[in-house]
């Protein structure tokens, strides 16, 4: 089928968005309510196997801190901690604390003026990324993104892929008529148990992940002056960077 849509990941994928974003405000949250926890660089990538920040903050009390008493509101501390984590990050934002990465706005205009729909599927809140969209892409990029499935609003997070399923529900799309972008192992596992096709760029974090069965692995989409490294067999007939020809290409093989 003709491609139709493109589906994006946000953390790692849009932006590498992780170890000097969120993990950064996770600290700064952390030292504001007098806890002794710290995410170095190291710890946090381990922490990046779980999806999700609520669920990333239960599960290294659970593995990590089994000297920490928990309270009997922790679930009410948990939503406590994720909301200050979430107005730190985008305050990193505002001061312009990340940029995009490689290509990726060069990739959006291009799909935009070629009628190509485009949809986000991601984990992290839909708070995080309107602050990321709207101070990287400008104040109305929000509105580019037919269908932003963000968060909590499906039960599984990935590698479950009940986000990617909820986005093509509701844009009335079938697997076939996608491609989907993603940076790590989990986001790969839900993209293809969705049954799309699937363009990885990897990051720091994510480099020695297993993407068997992607459509092609990257270190990021590239710009015509700065062209990307192809880290799979895939042959990409000479290209230098993502654009929508390549990704038609790769959409159309078996």
């Amino acid at each position: 089928m003709a491609l139709k849509a493109l589906l994006f990941d946000v953390d790692g994928t849009l932006a590498d968005t992780e170890r000097d974003g969120h993990r950064v405000a996770f600290n700064r949250t952390f030292a504001e309510a007098g806890l002794d926890w710290h995410w170095d660089v190291p710890l946090y990538g381990k922490l990046l196997t779980v999806a999700g920040g609520r669920e990333r903050l239960r599960h290294y009390v659970d593995h990590y801190r089994p000297d920490y008493v928990k309270p009997p509101d922790f679930e009410a501390q948990i939503e406590r901690l994720h909301a200050v984590k979430t107005e730190h990050y985008t305050a990193l934002l505002s001061r312009g604390g990340i940029s995009l990465r490689p290509g990726v706005s060069r990739l959006l205009s291009e799909a935009r003026a070629q009628g190509i729909r485009l949809a986000l599927a991601t984990t992290t809140t839909e708070a995080n990324v309107s602050a990321l969209l709207q101070h990287t892409l400008g104040a109305d990029a929000e509105s580019w993104f037919e269908v932003v499935g963000a968060g909590d609003v499906v039960a599984a997070k990935k590698p479950a892929p009940d986000i990617y399923n909820y986005v093509l529900k509701k844009m009335q799309l079938t697997a076939s008529q996608c491609m989907a972008f993603e940076d790590s192992e989990n986001g790969l596992r839900a993209a293809r148990a969705a049954g799309l096709k699937t363009v990885i760029t990897v990051t720091d974090y994510t480099k020695a992940h297993d993407f068997s069965g992607a459509a092609i692995v990257l270190d990021h989409f590239g710009e015509p002056d700065r062209p990307f490294k192809v880290l799979s067999q895939t042959n990409v007939d000479g290209a230098s960077f993502l654009d929508l020809a390549l990704i038609r290409q790769l959409h159309a093989d078996p």
